[in-house]
C-alpha cells in the first residue's frame, strides 16, 4: 500500500469511530436523561443531562488521545486503559439501569448494544491504529533501506565510472608520455650530432685563434711588463706619501687625545670638587642663623642635586620654604644661565 491508501484507511477508521461515538453519545443522553430525571428532585430536573454528557466527554477524550498516541507510536500507561474501561462500564450501566430495575431483559439487551459497540470500537480502533502505525513505520523503514541501497549502488556505480575514467586517463597520459619521451630522444640525438659537428668546427677555429692569441699575448706581455714597472714606481711613491701623511695624522690624533684627556681630567676634578662642596654643605646640618644669599644659593643647589626635600633644604640654609621653592624651580628651568647661577 502507498501513503495515499494508508491515509484513506485511517480517515475511514477515524470517521467510522467518531460516527459510532457520536451516535452512542446521543443515544446515551436520550436513554440516561429520563433515568436521572426520575432519580433527581423535581427542583433539579434540569441537571439530568449533565451526568451522561460528562461520561460521554470522558469517552471523547479517551478516543481522541488514544488515536494520537497510537499514531505517534507511544503508550499512555495503565491509566488510559482504566479510564477507557471505566467510562465504557459506566455508559453500559447507565444505559441498562432503567431496564434492569424493571427486570426487562429485552430492554437490557437493547440498551447494551450502543455501549458495548462503543467499548469494542474504542479498543478495536486503538488496535487498528497501532497496527497501522507499526505497518507505516515498517514501510518507511523499508523505503529508507531501499533508498539507502539505491544511493549506495549509485555511489558505487559513480566510483566505478570514476575509476574507469581515471584508468583511461592514466593510460592516455602514459601513451602521451611515451610519445614525448621518444620525440625528446630523437631531438636529443639530433642535437648531440649537430653539437658534435659544431665542436669539431669550434676546435679547428680555436686552434687557429689560439695561435693568434699566443702571438698577441707575447706582445701584450712585453707591454704589460713595461707598464708594471712604471706602476710599481708610481705605487712606491704613493706609499711613501701615504706613510708620511699617516704619521702626521697619528701625531695629530695623539695631540688631540692628550688634550681631550686633559680636559676630561679637569672636568672630573671640577665635579669632584663640586661633590665635596655639596657634601660639606649638606653635612653642616641645619643653619643656626640665616646664610648669606650666595652661600644659601650654593646650599640650595647642593640640596637640589642630592634630591633633598624643600623643607629640609630650607632648614640647611636658614631661608624660607617659599624662597627655597623658587630656587628649586629656577634649577629645574632648562635655561643654561639660570643653572649656571644656581651652581655658583
Amino acid at each position: 500500500m502507498n501513503a495515499v491508501q494508508i491515509r484513506s484507511a485511517e480517515q475511514a477508521l477515524s470517521l467510522g469511530t467518531w460516527l459510532i461515538v457520536c451516535g452512542a453519545m446521543l443515544y446515551s443522553v436520550l436513554t440516561v436523561t429520563p433515568l436521572m430525571r426520575a432519580h433527581t428532585p423535581d427542583a433539579w430536573d434540569w441537571t439530568a443531562p449533565i451526568l451522561p454528557i460528562v461520561v460521554d466527554a470522558a469517552v471523547v477524550i479517551v478516543v481522541r488521545l488514544d488515536s494520537v498516541l497510537a499514531r505517534l507510536g507511544g503508550e499512555g500507561g495503565r491509566w488510559p486503559v482504566v479510564l477507557r474501561w471505566m467510562t465504557g462500564i459506566m455508559t453500559l450501566a447507565l444505559n441498562t439501569a432503567d431496564s434492569a430495575l424493571k427486570k426487562d431483559l429485552v430492554g437490557v439487551a437493547v440498551h447494551s448494544v450502543a455501549p458495548l459497540l462503543l467499548i469494542v470500537t474504542a479498543e478495536t480502533g486503538l488496535a487498528y491504529r497501532r497496527a497501522i502505525t507499526a505497518a507505516v513505520t515498517a514501510l518507511e523503514e523499508r523505503e529508507r533501506a531501499e533508498r539507502r541501497r539505491r544511493e549506495q549502488e549509485a555511489r558505487q556505480r559513480a566510483q566505478e565510472a570514476e575509476q574507469s575514467a581515471r584508468q583511461r586517463a592514466d593510460e592516455e597520459a602514459q601513451r602521451a608520455r611515451e610519445e614525448r619521451e621518444f620525440d625528446a630522444k630523437l631531438a636529443r640525438e639530433h642535437r648531440e650530432h649537430e653539437a658534435s659537428l659544431a665542436r669539431e668546427q669550434a676546435e679547428r677555429e680555436e686552434r687557429a685563434q689560439q695561435a693568434e692569441r699566443e702571438r698577441i699575448a707575447a706582445v701584450e706581455r712585453a707591454e704589460r711588463e713595461a707598464r708594471e714597472r712604471d706602476e710599481h714606481e708610481r705605487e712606491q711613491r704613493r706609499l711613501d706619501r701615504e706613510r708620511r701623511e699617516r704619521e702626521a695624522a697619528q701625531r695629530a690624533e695623539h695631540d688631540r687625545r692628550q688634550a681631550a684627556e686633559k680636559t676630561a681630567r679637569e672636568q672630573r676634578e671640577r665635579q669632584e670638587r663640586a661633590e665635596r662642596e655639596r657634601a660639606a654643605l649638606l653635612a653642616a646640618g641645619p643653619a643656626e642663623e640665616k646664610q648669606g644669599e650666595e652661600q644659601a644659593r650654593r646650599t640650595v643647589a647642593a640640596a637640589f642635586a642630592a634630591g633633598v626635600p624643600v623643607r629640609q633644604a630650607a632648614e640647611l640654609c636658614g631661608w624660607s620654604v617659599g624662597w627655597v621653592s623658587t630656587r628649586y624651580q629656577e634649577l629645574r628651568d632648562p635655561n643654561p644661565t639660570a643653572l649656571e647661577g644656581a651652581s655658583r
